[in-house]
């Protein structure tokens, strides 16, 4: 935790900046930036289990177009 105390005759604005000079030394901003965007990794029976759907799907997919049954906007 970060604790400033207030100088004698000194501005809110010094203080301000003392303050966040002080934030950003001890990298509390960077740490939380980090854990904002965190995201746990997924199992192995779940990477396994959506790599084989795009599988499927892109098989779909080429089977339809072989077939001509896509819309241009779906190309």
């Amino acid at each position: 935790m970060v604790h400033v105390v207030r100088k004698d005759r000194e501005t809110s604005g010094s203080l301000i900046r003392r303050f966040t000079k002080r934030v950003q030394e001890t990298g509390v901003i960077l740490q939380a930036k980090k854990t904002k965007f965190f995201t746990r990794q997924k199992s192995r029976n779940q990477r396994r289990n959506s790599a084989l759907r795009r599988e499927e799907l892109r098989r779909q997919h080429e089977w339809l177009e072989k077939l001509g049954k896509l819309n241009e906007e779906e190309r």
